[in-house]
This record gives C-alpha cells, sequence and structure tokens, in this order.
C-alpha cells in the first residue's frame, strides 16, 4: 500500500507453516500487509507437512506456461536467499533422460516448451548424458534435456530466510496451534479458532497442503484435493561418490520412463519413485505430530516405507546405474503429499469471502504461488495468468469425493508419462453427456472429454467422404487423435451443411431489473439495445485485462442468456451481482445445435413458421420460435464462418431436436461434425477461444478483439486502465506454415532470426486454405508477409505472417 493509504492494514491468518506459507507471509508483508499471523499445528522449523520430506528438486520446464512462470520465480527468489549462510536453492542443473524414442521425442518438446517460456536447455547425446552424470550406464541412454539453471530447493532453509524476513515486517509465527474451526459472519471469514485461542481476520488462506480438505471443511469451503504417498528412499555410500564434500554436483535427474528421479545427498543418492500402486491417504485420518511420534513415525507426513512396492523400482535403477548393483537401501519413507484432479493446484478465494486457498503447491513452484495469491489479496489480481489453477474450474460435477480420489490417483499415475495434448482421461467416463449422446453413437463419434463432457471430435459415419480426400500424411504424435474424417465433415460444413453439438458451452441466464445496468456496466460492449439484439462482448478485469469473452443474448427487456467460457465467469459475475439481479447457470438443463453450413437456412426454415431469411433474421439477432414441436431460442452466431444458427432448447426436448434436425437434413447431406472440424474452422476464420489464445494477462487491443470495447460507453470495468494503456508492444497473430504439409499443435516457440520472440496458443490445420493455421503472440511490428519459424520436435518449420482473417474476409458467407 502506499503511503498515502490511510486505510487499516488487514488482518490475515495464514494456516500452515509450509514451504507455501511461509512464502506467502513473506510475499504479503512485502507488499504492505504486515499484520499476518502464521499458524503451525507442528513445532518449527520442521512443522511434519509436506515441506519437511520434500527433497526439493526443482525443474521449472512444464507444458503449463503458468507452472514454468511460477517456478521460475521460485529459483529467482530462492536463489537470492540463505539461512545461516547456507543458499536456499544450489543450481546444479537439471536432466531428464530418454531410453525410448516416444521419450527422445517428448523431451524435444519439452525443449520447445522450454524455449516458448523462456527457459534455458537443451537435448544433448548419450555421451554428453554420461559426462554430465559419470554412473549412467550410456548404453540404454538415447539422449537428455539438460536445463543447467535448474537444481535443489532447500526447502526448509527457504522457509525460515522467508519466515524471518516476514517477522521483521510485522507477521508472526505460532507453532503448536491446531486449528479447530473457521468463524464466519454474513458470508464473510471472521477468524480462526484453534487450541490455544482464536485469532480474528479479515482474510484467512489455508495452506495446510494435504491438511487442506479438513481446514476446507471448517469453512464449509470443498477443497479438491487427495493426498497420496510417494516413496523415498537413501542408498548408503556409493565409491562413485566419496569424498564428495558437496551436498550436491551433479544435476538433479529424471528417468521418466521407470518413474524414478534422483538426487545426490553427499556420497549417497536419494531416489524417488512414482512407479508404485497409487497409496491414497484419508487427509482427515492423517495424525497430529505428537501422535505421529506415539506412533514411530518420524512426522505426520512420513508413513512407513513399503519394501514390496520398491522392489520393481530397485532393480531399474540398478539397470540404469550399474554402481547401484552392490548398493543397498539404507533408509526409506512413504511421503504424503497433494494431488488434484487435473494435476494443477488450488488457488483463490472461495465463495467464503475472505477465505482463500493455496494448496496442492509443491515446493518447485511455492514462492510464485504465494507471489500470485498476494497480489491477487492486495491488488485484486496476479500478475500471471491463473485460471488453469482457479479453485472455481472445477465443475460440480468434477468435485465428488469419488472423482477426486479417482483422478487424484490418476494424477500419480500419470506424473511422468507422455501426455498428448488432447489425451482425454480414462475414468470416470462417460460422466456428463449431452442429450444427443445416444445418437452420436450410433453415427460412430469418438469422444474426447472436456469438463466432464463427452466431446464428439468426428464421427465415423463420415468415413466414406474422406475416401477420396488428398490430405498431406501426419506424423505420428500429430495424428493422434486425429483423423482425416474431421477434413470431410469441415468441408461438409463448407460446402452444404453440418450439425453440432454445442451443448458442453456455458450458458447463464440473468434476470431482473436491474439485469441490463449491471451486465452494461461489467462488459465492454454496448448491451442498451432491442431484446432480440446479441452482442459479443468482454468481461475486463481493473487493469484492462481479458477475464473472459461473452456472447449476450437479451431475450426480453430484464432476462438476458450468456453463453460464458468456464465457472468462473458465473463466479465473477455472483460477487459483483446486486440485490435484485439473479443468475444461474443453464447448462445442465439445455441443449444446443449449431446449424452452419450454406444450405443451414434450407434446412432450418421449412421447420418454421417464422421467417428466418437474411432480411427478417439478421446476424447477430436472438428470437424465441418452435423447430418442429420443440420450443427453441434461435441464435444467429456462427463460431465458423457459416450461414447458421445456434438453437437452444431443454434437455428433455434435446433428442426430438436433433432428429428433427436430422431428418430434414437428409436430402440436404447434412452430416454431423465434430470439435476438429470446429477447431479448424474457427481459426481459419480467426475466432479466439478465451484461456488458449487470450487470457486477463492481454487486453482487447493486443488479443484482436477491440471491436468489441466501446470507448465511448461510460463506466465499464476496465474502461480506466485501457484508456492508460500505451500501443500493443504484442499482438495475437495469425500463421501460415509454409509447407502444406506441416502442421503444429500449440505451445511451440515461434523464431525470428534464430531467436525464439514468442509462442503458438492454437493451431489447426486449415483444409479449406491448404495450410496449417497458427496463431501466436509475437511482437506487435511484425508485418503481414514476415517470415518465421516454429519449433516442433527440435525441428524449425517455416511460417509467414498472414493478414486475418484468412477467410471470407467479408463476411460475405455468413451475412446471406
Amino acid at each position: 500500500m502506499s503511503a498515502q493509504d490511510t486505510r487499516p492494514v488487514p488482518r490475515v491468518v495464514v494456516i500452515g507453516a509450509g514451504i507455501v506459507g511461509c512464502s506467502l507471509a513473506d510475499e504479503l508483508t512485502a507488499r504492505g500487509w504486515t499484520d499476518v499471523t502464521v499458524l503451525e499445528q507442528g513445532p518449527l522449523p520442521t512443522p511434519g507437512g509436506s515441506t519437511s520430506h520434500a527433497p526439493g528438486l526443482v525443474f521449472r520446464t512444464s507444458p503449463s506456461r503458468t507452472l514454468t512462470a511460477f517456478a521460475r520465480y521460485t529459483v529467482e527468489k530462492f536463489t537470492s536467499l540463505e539461512a545461516d549462510g547456507v543458499p536456499c536453492f544450489q543450481q546444479v542443473g537439471g536432466l531428464e533422460l530418454a531410453t525410448t524414442p516416444e521419450r527422445l521425442a517428448d523431451l524435444h518438446r519439452r525443449a520447445g516448451h522450454a524455449a516458448a517460456w523462456g527457459v534455458t536447455g537443451e537435448v544433448v547425446g548419450p555421451a554428453r548424458c554420461k559426462e554430465l552424470w559419470p554412473l549412467l550406464d550410456e548404453s540404454v541412454v538415447l539422449g537428455g534435456f539438460h536445463t543447467p539453471h535448474d537444481g535443489l530447493a532447500r526447502a526448509g532453509l527457504a522457509c525460515r530466510a522467508q519466515a524471518e524476513r516476514a517477522t521483521a515486517r510485522g507477521a508472526r509465527f505460532l507453532d503448536r496451534h491446531t486449528v479447530t474451526g473457521i468463524e464466519r459472519r454474513d458470508g464473510r471469514v471472521t477468524g480462526v479458532v484453534t487450541d490455544r485461542g482464536t485469532f480474528p481476520a479479515d482474510h484467512v488462506v489455508s495452506a495446510a497442503g494435504f491438511w487442506g480438505p479438513v481446514i476446507g471443511r471448517m469453512a464449509g469451503v470443498d477443497v479438491p484435493l487427495q493426498p497420496l504417498a510417494h516413496q523415498y528412499a537413501r542408498t548408503g555410500p556409493l565409491p562413485g561418490l566419496s569424498g564428495a564434500t558437496a551436498e550436491a554436483t551433479k544435476p538433479i535427474l529424471r528417468f521418466q520412463d521407470r518413474d524414478l528421479y534422483f538426487r545426490e545427498h553427499h556420497d549417497r543418492l536419494g531416489i524417488g519413485s512414482y512407479a508404485h500402486r497409487p497409496l491414497p491417504v484419508d487427509p482427515f485420518a492423517v495424525p497430529g505430530w505428537e501422535e505421529a511420534r506415539a506412533r514411530n513415525m518420524d512426522m505426520p507426513s512420513s508413513y512407513p516405507f513399503t519394501p514390496e512396492d520398491w522392489a520393481p523400482s530397485w532393480e531399474d535403477c540398478r539397470r540404469l546405474m550399474p554402481a547401484l548393483r552392490g548398493a543397498e537401501i539404507e533408509s526409506g519413507f512413504n511421503g504424503v503429499f497433494s494431488f488434484t484432479p487435473d494435476g494443477m493446484p488450488v488457488l483463490g478465494e472461495s465463495r467464503l469471502r475472505g477465505f482463500w486457498l493455496a494448496e496442492a503447491v509443491w515446493v518447485t513452484h511455492s514462492a510464485g504461488v504465494a507471489k500470485a495469491v498476494a497480489e491477487w489479496m492486495v491488488y485484486g489480481r496476479p500478475a500471471v495468468d491463473v485460471h488453469e489453477c482457479d479453485l472455481t474450474r472445477f465443475e460440480e460435477a468434477q468435485r465428488s469425493p469419488a472423482y477426486i480420489r479417482e483422478r487424484g490417483a490418476q494424477q500419480f499415475v500419470e506424473v511422468y508419462d507422455v501426455v498428448h495434448p488432447l489425451q482425454p482421461i480414462d475414468r470416470p467416463r462417460p460422466l456428463r453427456v449431452s442429450p444427443f449422446h445416444a445418437r452420436q453413437r450410433e453415427l460412430g463419434a469418438y469422444f474426447l472429454e472436456g469438463g466432464g463432457w463427452e466431446r464428439p471430435h468426428w464421427y465415423e459415419a463420415n468415413a466414406g467422404l474422406a475416401e477420396d480426400l488428398r490430405l498431406p500424411a501426419r506424423d505420428a504424435w500429430s495424428a493422434r487423435h486425429w483423423s482425416p474424417v474431421a477434413a470431410a465433415e469441415a468441408l461438409a460444413t463448407r460446402e452444404r451443411v453440418a450439425l453440432y453439438d454445442m451443448t458442453p458451452l456455458r450458458r447463464l441466464e440473468v434476470t431482473g431489473p436491474g439485469a441490463l445496468d449491471f451486465l452494461d456496466r461489467m462488459t465492454t460492449n454496448n448491451l442498451r439495445r432491442k431484446p432480440g439484439a446479441v452482442t459479443y462482448t468482454l468481461l475486463l478485469d481493473e487493469t484492462g485485462g481479458i477475464r473472459s469473452d461473452l456472447t449476450v443474448a437479451r431475450l426480453a427487456a430484464d432476462r438476458f442468456q450468456i453463453g460464458a467460457n468456464s465457472p468462473a465467469d458465473l463466479d465473477h459475475l455472483l460477487r459483483h451481482a446486486p440485490a435484485g439481479v439473479h443468475i444461474r447457470d443453464i447448462t445442465a438443463g439445455t441443449c444446443c445445435v449449431g446449424v452452419w453450413g450454406p444450405l443451414a437456412r434450407d434446412l432450418v426454415q421449412p421447420l418454421t413458421a417464422d421467417d428466418f431469411s437474411h432480411e427478417a433474421f439478421g446476424y447477430f439477432r436472438a428470437r424465441e420460435t418452435y423447430v418442429g414441436h420443440v420450443p427453441v431460442t434461435a441464435l444467429r452466431l456462427s463460431y465458423v464462418g457459416e450461414l447458421g444458427w445456434e438453437l437452444y432448447t431443454t434437455a428433455d426436448l434435446g433428442l426430438r431436436l436433433w432428429d428433427t434436425l436430422w431428418e430434414a437434413g437428409r436430402d440436404l447431406g447434412a452430416v454431423a461434425a465434430g470439435r476438429s472440424a470446429f477447431n479448424s474452422l474457427r481459426l481459419e476464420k480467426g475466432y479466439r477461444a478465451w484461456g488458449v489464445d487470450m487470457t486477463d494477462e492481454h487486453d482487447p487491443y493486443e488479443a484482436g478483439v477491440g471491436f468489441a470495447v466501446r470507448r465511448d460507453k461510460a463506466g465499464f470495468v476496465g474502461k480506466a486502465a485501457l484508456e492508460r494503456r500505451g500501443d500493443p508492444v504484442r499482438r495475437l497473430t495469425p500463421l501460415l506454415l509454409d509447407d502444406p504439409a506441416a502442421v503444429v499443435l500449440g505451445k511451440e516457440p515461434v523464431h525470428v532470426d534464430g531467436t525464439p520472440v514468442g509462442y503458438v496458443t492454437s493451431a489447426a490445420y486449415g483444409y479449406t486454405l491448404g495450410r496449417c493455421v497458427a496463431y501466436a503472440w509475437l511482437p506487435a511490428g511484425l508485418a503481414a508477409g514476415t517470415g518465421v519459424h516454429v519449433e516442433y520436435f527440435g525441428e524449425k518449420v517455416p511460417a509467414t505472417v498472414a493478414d486475418e482473417p484468412l477467410f471470407d474476409p467479408r463476411m460475405t458467407r455468413i451475412r446471406r
């Protein structure tokens, strides 16, 4: 807070003095929130949670840009810290090994992620791996990914160093305080009850690690987190490491093909394994510190070693490092730590105002997470996009205890797997299905999953349409979860008409006498239009960043239907809605068919008594009508760049709507089409996907959606910040790959003159254009026609900056 700020300093209670709690106290007090109390049930400085046994390996590179940003900050911060003259980070580097061709390819992709996210690294050959780690059997290694600036975080020391800094600014750390309750009043948190007294609070942060669900229950907040035990063992002294004076000199090592990692402990090796069966732990049954000691446990997070689970991993270790063949395991334990259904942290403010979560965070990301949460609390938003970690991201169907247990265990199993970006979960499926699911199965739908929904990506019933298509051959990676049938469906949409299941897209209903004023204030475009108007608009934050993009249909004076993106949109609107404005999620009770293509009007018009001509039912208009026997809300919209409508009805009538449209489309050559064709078509048209192409890190002008901002409109959220922003220094830029056979998938680095300057967001083959289309964040000055290179599997693929939209720039196909 500024020196002129006279507001009282908020009272903050942080529950948990592990690496997250200590980091958060440091970050909050550095920003002027100095009335911070950190409560810990165990003894300090080693309270017995996951931090107390963490091996401290920090590999920064992740397919997630957000996690990489968290890890980069953690390394930067811990490198600058020391306790008792000992550095909190040892930059020995990192080495990830490949012993299979598939893993070696994955390391090239990881090197691409590193370049895209600003991490130094390179793929090296077996000889260099042996040079970096002399204990390796070079003959079994195909290569490695070397990151020289990764290393070991001394988590306990980092806790002490940050706690000392926070204490010097006014924070206090209290151990042996067991939280027994969370006080609340009128929807806000007011205090924390412990066995040694009550602590009033304006904000409470649960940084309790695997005890997070226990604390959450006290606050009436479910925490989607599953603790699991993970094996860690230490060898006895090894001749190859004898005489070591430093704790570690060699890079931290991953042998992911066997779910193993290694680090030095002077003349011994520490080895962690994810290869064993999942060992779930009930967070409500984890003993406290005293009870753990009574059970002869070193600490609550350290469970007894299970040799039977370790035996296969020990054989894998010995094959990789011959020096281990005569060695023995000196000690071991099963350490407890946290997994979520999607493997990401759980961050943000809950529906109980002032009650925050900073859970399921590993040491690797700890300081970065703490910085983001501190910014969120103090300034209203983090500097880095955190939508992948937002606690609101899980659907209600994904929050059941059974789902969290099952998906948490699967995340443990997959922690070192080579995971394709489209790879769906295996179980539990199917979970959420649209009313059209039975018909989709009859048509041979290939389903992927998102948000619990079964989503057809193409239909084998259309395979015959693809037989005569001449498509470039795909490599094995880009061919996974893809079919040439998608090309046939995309072309059928361009040439005839197709039905798309749009049911999983979120729908909100906003009603009440203040609905118009509320939505107009919250969004950027002009919503003060007559009923029947549809408006594309943006939700901004106070800094002008794009929180989401919305499609708002005004169905009556005080009734709106909103097409939104995620549960976070509902949460955000509910937080700001005034009395008298009612918001509800109607997705589950409704469904939607997109009818798109040049023959869309020929299909729909005979089924309704209303006039669906362009003159009577224009683009971006809405109408409540009937299609056959089915009442529908029809929106004249198109996300694929073709004439058509989104047709909404209630879930009970969904199957009748599909059958009505399907029967009417037979003579027109209508097809069912899936998400794969949909994504290709929307990228040809240049339509953005929030959360992929743009986030709250971007403003509308650099993201290419400035047309949705009415600058002459008074008082919308984010307007003042937009007016202060200068010319964009980066832009979301369309690229066309030069080679008609080349394909990229997204998250690849983009190079100009040999230097990485940006990264791909979305990419798909454009079947109408005969080229792969990729959108990328690049420097604003790159003109159309500029040559760039996209790095794919370590190869530099030539591409050219293009003008947009790439397809139908005059919008003649939509407006007819």
